[in-house]
């Protein structure tokens, strides 16, 4: 990944860096933050991990393994399919799945989530997000299932996988994992929406303090929260 920027708060006692494979305006990213003086947090058993498409698997754990990096599954298929995978962990402990698959202009794929209710939640981010579902498979053998939400095809976009395991319907969460952010035209519009469909605004919409960025803040049925970010005001930020 590329160090896009990064940005000292002195006043709110944190430093940000953001991350990615290309620049904000077109592709996802990962936000890295500092709380001055903390430096361990709970990741908690319900984030599960952020995916990567790499084109060779094992040649990429092999690097990873060169650099000192901590594989926790070695590459081979996925449990009860045929792509080809691998888990690591970064220093703080987060996961990361590496997905083989061809060139991708999106290489940071997915962010994956256990959830209580699958049903539940794949209605709410269809209709409070506005999300599609792009599959849903069950695994019985392994007592588990996914369904994949998004914006576009997983092989061009970056996604949410919804984990429902099976008899499972509330995760520890921990205080390490934040938020996903997600941009829209017309922050009141969408917490509106968000209202109507069940979910909880935690941040009303408006302007962030001495910028002219609006947000707001929501959390979904399992309290995940998600922050959505006016997508002209905020390049306008950050140009």
């Amino acid at each position: 990944m590329k160090l896009l920027r990064k940005r000292d708060i002195p006043e709110e006692r944190y430093t940000n860096a953001f991350l990615g494979y290309g620049p904000e305006d077109s592709h996802f990213v990962i936000e890295l933050t500092y709380n001055y003086g903390v430096d361990k947090y709970n990741i908690g058993d319900g984030f599960g991990h952020f995916g990567i498409a790499v084109e060779d698997v094992e040649k990429t754990v092999d690097l990873i393994k060169a650099k000192g990096g901590k594989v926790t599954r070695e590459p081979g298929p996925v449990k009860g399919g045929k792509t080809v995978i691998a888990f690591i962990e970064d220093p703080d402990g987060y996961k990361f799945e590496l997905l083989e698959r061809g060139p991708t202009p999106e290489p940071l794929c997915q962010v994956m989530l256990r959830v209580g209710d699958l049903d539940r939640s794949i209605e709410f981010y269809e209709k409070a997000f506005g999300m599609e579902l792009l599959r849903k498979r069950d695994n019985p053998e392994y007592k588990y299932t996914i369904a994949m939400m998004g914006y576009g095809p997983e092989d061009k976009s970056a996604v949410l996988e919804l984990t429902y395991n099976y008899g499972v319907t509330e995760y520890d969460k921990g205080n390490a994992y934040a938020q996903i952010a997600i941009g829209t035209d017309d922050v009141y519009k969408t917490a509106e929406a968000v209202k109507l469909c069940g979910g909880k605004i935690t941040r009303e919409p408006g302007p962030l303090p001495g910028i002219s960025t609006k947000i707001t803040a929501c959390l979904d049925p399992d309290g995940w929260k998600t922050v959505f970010v006016d997508n002209i005001d905020f390049f306008k930020e950050l140009e």
